[in-house]
């Protein structure tokens, strides 16, 4: 056991680090303020090579498991709204990559990231108004007719909605098999049938877009079902029969393959927090001394740097187990998830409480990062979610 990192990974982390020091930290506030979809620092991101697929690529073939946390934990230290801008690509491209042919992955994956000269992104859209963490109740329908599919239904807090060039749907084709009679599709923003809906104002990370994704009538070749027509039918057949192929969702294996990444960018935004409150306890003086020579403040700072410290080394211990091919027995990823979200709340709002009147007011950091934190008990399922996943592990 080595908690070491290698040469290779303490420049990855450097590179972010300073990624996000120059381009993230003197903008986010900006952003925050605006509700804007940070292209100009997605261009960026895409000219150094921190938006592309060959991260995603060099990921797979680290043994560690850790290039995607390290790299997500420096950049979320700088903003989790323009982070998520950066990365919400990724979550599609895990499920294409899941579910989708190899020729498929060839043609979809270049898309979803564009170039360096004309970057793009991408949405994968699950939730629904009557449907988040259950995805059996999913109502969007996919009919085929003849060589097309056509796609009907409403989707809820999506991640790029508004700016997604490719969009990866989940839909019903038979609603009797629930989650088993389901499949994703490939719809592009030039398909007709498709378009954004309301952009939601929300508490923090508003730098990223969320918003409605709706589909009336969308009409997309036959060939555009991750996995293939064949594969699909096969499935269904199956189900039909009794035969099942496995308890969970293909939609919910992507959450669980991808958690310990969400759960690195949670750790991200503590970090930040847990550095800028120290920083400030050594400068601010009251009673005559700074306020870190007093023992409340550094029983508040002692706690947030074992919560941050125990927070990324689950996410660690989840990222390598998903590398090395070994299962999560124990809910590992939804470990990772609850303890780095639940972490980044509770840090930040510390933070808040040490710069007290200060911590309240735009002027400083924290009380974004502390709104920016409250998404990480919610999204990609909830800390109840989560916590249903670890007990049914553990009584398996």
């Amino acid at each position: 056991m080595d908690f070491k990192l290698t040469e290779e990974q303490l420049e990855l982390k450097k590179w972010a680090h300073e990624f996000a020091e120059r381009e993230i930290r003197p903008v986010a506030a900006e952003y925050d303020e605006s509700e804007e979809f940070p292209w100009p620092v997605l261009k960026k991101a895409s000219e150094a090579g921190l938006y592309s697929i060959d991260i995603y690529m060099q990921a797979q073939q680290d043994p560690t498991g850790l290039t995607l946390p390290l790299i997500m934990e420096e950049i979320f230290w700088g903003c989790a709204g323009i982070g998520l801008s950066i990365f919400g690509t990724g979550l599609p491209l895990s499920a294409l990559a899941a579910v989708g042919t190899q020729d498929q992955l060839f043609e979809w994956a270049p898309r979803m990231f564009g170039t360096p000269e004309d970057p793009k992104v991408a949405a994968f859209a699950v939730t629904e108004p009557q449907a988040g963490s259950d995805v059996r109740s999913l109502r969007t329908r996919a009919k085929r007719e003849g060589d097309e599919w056509v796609l009907n239904g409403q989707k809820i807090y999506i991640t790029n909605g508004t700016v997604a060039d490719v969009y990866v749907i989940v839909a019903t084709i038979d609603p009797e098999l629930g989650h088993r009679g389901q499949a994703s599709f490939v719809i592009t923003s030039d398909d007709e049938g498709i378009r954004p809906g309301k952009k939601e104002r929300k508490l923090g990370i508003r730098a990223s877009d969320t918003s409605e994704v709706l589909l009336e009538n969308c009409r997309i070749p036959v060939d555009r079902v991750l996995g293939g027509v064949d594969r699909v039918e096969e499935k269904l057949a199956k189900a039909r029969k009794g035969e099942s192929s496995g308890r969970s969702s293909a939609a919910l294996r992507t959450f669980e393959v991808t958690r310990p990444s969400v759960a690195a960018q949670a750790v991200g935004i503590a970090r930040a927090a847990l550095e800028f409150a120290t920083q400030y306890s050594k400068e601010r003086v009251t009673f005559g001394v700074p306020i870190s020579q007093h023992q409340s403040i550094q029983n508040h700072l002692a706690d947030m740097a074992v919560e941050v410290e125990c927070s990324r080394l689950l996410v660690h211990k989840a990222a390598w187990l998903a590398a090395s091919g070994q299962p999560f027995e124990k809910a590992e990823g939804s470990m990772s998830k609850l303890k780095a979200g639940e972490t980044a709340v509770r840090v930040t709002e510390q933070a808040v409480q040490v710069l007290g009147g200060y911590g309240y007011i735009k002027d400083f950091p924290v009380e974004k990062w502390y709104r920016d934190s409250k998404i990480y008990t919610i999204f990609e399922g909830t800390s109840e979610i989560q916590r249903m996943v670890i007990a049914r592990a553990l009584l398996a």
